[in-house]
């Protein structure tokens, strides 16, 4: 049981630091403007969204690798 943790909580930072290095600068030149990426709240709004998406990915995985008997608990 607790590998599963460990192997849960590794896939998560793995995917939320993807997330950040793909979505980064797309997010702070395409969606905001230089001004609204320096304030607080729109990185906030980006983290949020980011822990998000990175939480329904590791969930996803982590059912796929439960389904296909590869994780078991």
């Amino acid at each position: 049981m607790e590998n599963t943790w460990i192997i849960v909580a590794s896939l998560f930072l793995i995917i939320i630091f993807l997330y950040w290095k793909i979505s980064k600068d797309y997010f702070k030149n395409e969606v905001f403007s230089e001004g609204t990426w320096k304030n607080w709240g729109t990185k906030l709004f980006y983290w949020q969204g980011a822990i998000f998406v990175s939480g329904l990915v590791t969930a996803l995985i982590v059912f796929l690798l439960k389904w296909t008997s590869i994780l078991n608990f």
